[in-house]
């Protein structure tokens, strides 16, 4: 159904919306990406913020594998707001983020002092950079690798504390993206703001604070956007021209880290885009060619938890090890080895030879290890299980001595605190 506001268009409705913030929230502040939707809101509420002669507090999460018309685009947003900017908290902290493209290394930490020398940018340095030497100190609950929606959880509670009264964080998300957003907006279960549905009440830990999501833009559709940049002679990030050049419509541009779950869908744009960026995000965390090689297919989006469809378990698991090889083949070779030796004593003990081992057997005895399958081996390779207890094998000094060789020889992808390192000298 067409959306109806008595006679208003979404621009009218949005202005009308920041009007409402200004006048019934005690503080504010504007999360922004560079992307399309959050600039477009921000623009607006400045421009609304000078009729009413308020000033406003913009928060910026630099995630460091950005393109560099990103990063131009927000120093270009600053210079834009300035005559009605509070503060612009530019966060480049060292944060975990979802790595999808990759079952070795499932996360990544942006920032991390230890991987300086694979940065894909410098360390930005401006009056409004918060980093790892400077943050507040009120900021006891930060962790280095803390999640990317914790901190934003976190920061929402010092911002309303800091500032006091009812805070509301605006969001440039539009409902028009996914039916998650459109949920959002509609869920009659959710705390609201003064009844209003384009707001949602913040909770830690299920513990509610004074801080309200809003969403000014949520009716909004991408023709809006574009339609807003040109009649009103907004400002906008030139990766989007670039990207709609490399033949992506107005509906497929996406922004934000670019080995996220839907951003590795668009993550071989980096190449046609900005080369000199894209020899960076390259090398920055592991797999990053497999997925530019394979971002257009179905297959990556499985590696997490489940096998594609059209693949039998046996498939999946050739599919799993020449993955590993691409990159570790010492990992690949070490987990052949016990794969067939997993053979060999099923062979020896129960007289199932490779070829008469079924894909797939009762979970419940798979999971009690009491019968062989493919299925069984190739959830061993999907949790990197590297003593592959799943194959009832135990740890042994010489995988021991095996996995620190590992370590040493691919720092960047095994973590020497990891859980397999335990009793490891």
């Amino acid at each position: 159904m067409p959306k109806i506001y008595n006679g208003k268009d979404v621009y009218t409705a949005a202005m009308e919306r920041f009007e409402y913030i200004f006048n019934n929230f005690d503080n504010y502040y504007f999360s922004v990406s560079g992307g399309k939707d959050s600039s477009v809101m921000l623009q607006l509420a400045a421009k609304k913020a000078r009729e009413m002669n308020k000033k406003i507090s913009v928060l910026y999460v630099d995630l460091e594998a950005q393109y560099k018309a990103t990063i131009d685009h927000i120093y270009e947003l600053i210079d834009e707001v300035k005559d009605v900017l509070d503060n612009w908290y530019w966060i480049a902290m060292p944060l975990a983020l979802r790595n999808a493209v990759s079952i070795i290394q499932p996360k990544w930490i942006c920032w991390n002092t230890k991987e300086k020398r694979k940065w894909v940018r410098d360390l930005p340095k401006n009056e409004w950079v918060i980093n790892e030497k400077n943050y507040p100190k009120e900021w006891d609950w930060f962790y280095k690798g803390m999640e990317f929606e914790e901190f934003i959880l976190y920061f929402a509670d010092w911002f309303n504390k800091k500032n006091g009264g009812t805070t509301a964080c605006c969001i440039g998300i539009r409902t028009a993206e996914s039916l998650n957003r459109f949920r959002t907006i509609t869920n009659k279960k959710k705390e609201k703001f003064q009844n209003k549905s384009w707001t949602t009440r913040f909770h830690i830990k299920n513990h509610a604070i004074n801080v309200y999501n809003v969403f000014p833009l949520y009716d909004w559709k991408a023709e809006d956007d574009w339609t807003a940049v040109f009649k009103f002679d907004l400002k906008y990030n030139d990766i989007y021209e670039q990207m709609y050049k490399n033949g992506l419509s107005i509906y497929e541009q996406r922004l934000c880290q670019p080995y996220g779950d839907d951003q590795k869908n668009g993550l071989n744009q980096f190449k046609a885009l900005e080369y000199d960026t894209w020899e960076k995000v390259l090398n920055r965390v592991h797999g990053v060619n497999f997925g530019n090689i394979y971002c257009r297919t179905s297959v990556l989006g499985y590696m997490k938890t489940e096998k594609p469809d059209n693949m039998t378990w046996q498939q999946y698991t050739v599919f799993l090890l020449e993955s590993l090889g691409l990159y570790v083949p010492e990992l690949r070779d070490h987990y052949y080895v016990k794969i067939k030796g997993f053979f060999r004593w099923y062979e020896k003990k129960a007289g199932i030879l490779p070829n008469e081992i079924k894909d797939e057997e009762d979970k419940r005895l798979e999971n009690l290890r009491r019968v062989a399958s493919w299925r069984r081996i190739a959830r061993a390779l999907e949790r990197n299980d590297f003593w592959m207890k799943r194959l009832s094998y135990c740890q042994s000094k010489k995988d021991a001595k095996k996995l620190v060789e590992l370590q040493k020889k691919y720092k960047n992808l095994i973590d020497k605190n990891d859980s397999h390192f335990q009793g490891i000298e």
